[in-house]
């Protein structure tokens, strides 16, 4: 089982959690959860703003791909990810990523390993927004570093 939800308006961690919780029910030992938001500097250039675009069906089929690869290397109950598209200012909120399991360690690995994913293999086009210019934003390095650890590794599960 799992939600996942490309959409323009703020979302409230509280009442996101509150719900999956719910939704989880007794079997859940453990969420982990991970919320992005947007900084306000990036290379030591004063960000006003990121504008986030997608691809309608093809991202939500990227994201759905990393889902069920976590559900393949961890025993999960549950997935949240919503991800906000459109104009965002510094300090907002840009990503919730939920994961629900039986035992903590599947949830903490599910949920580092989506995040991790939907930096390097969701399909968003993000434009960042400086005091005097725009720039196309790409995965770093880092991001594929972290991807590609996680392909290099077994899948591990508290079964």
């Amino acid at each position: 089982m799992s939600q996942i939800r490309i959409q323009e308006r703020d979302f409230s961690l509280s009442d996101e959690y509150e719900l999956f919780r719910r939704s989880a029910g007794g079997k859940a030992g453990a969420i982990a959860s991970f919320v992005g938001l947007v900084r306000d500097t990036a290379k030591e250039e004063q960000v006003k703003g990121l504008i986030l675009e997608h691809y309608p069906g093809m991202t939500e089929k990227s994201i759905e791909k990393i889902v069920s690869q976590s559900y393949e290397r961890w025993r999960l109950l549950d997935v949240l990810v919503i991800h906000r598209i459109g104009h965002l200012r510094p300090t907002d909120q840009i990503v919730l990523v939920l994961v629900a399991s039986s035992h903590r360690p599947d949830a903490f690995a599910a949920c580092e390993y989506v995040m991790d994913l939907l930096k390097t293999e969701a399909v968003f086009w993000k434009k960042e927004v400086q005091e005097k210019s725009t720039v196309w934003i790409e995965s770093t390095a880092d991001d594929h570093s972290r991807r590609d650890q996680w392909h290099k590794t077994e899948k591990v599960s508290t079964r």
